[in-house]
């Protein structure tokens, strides 16, 4: 990769954490990095949408979805 698209590379991903740091995402760095690598190869966005979500949800301990009584 030249100079110029490794320059342009990195201010896009900067770009999008941005973005997503004002839509409160939590994704860092390298997960929006793999998330856009995944994109370029043809992977449908929303479908890793679902998926990125899907995760999410099962990473969340019972106890938290649980309401106390």
């Amino acid at each position: 990769m030249d100079e110029e698209a490794s320059r342009t590379a990195r201010e896009s991903l900067e770009l999008v954490f941005r973005m997503s740091n004002i839509l409160d995402t939590g994704l860092d760095r390298h997960t929006l990095s793999v998330l856009i690598a995944l994109c370029d190869l043809g992977v449908n966005p929303e479908a890793l949408a679902t998926v990125v979500k899907e995760l999410r949800r099962e990473s969340i301990p019972e106890s938290a979805t649980t309401i106390p009584s």
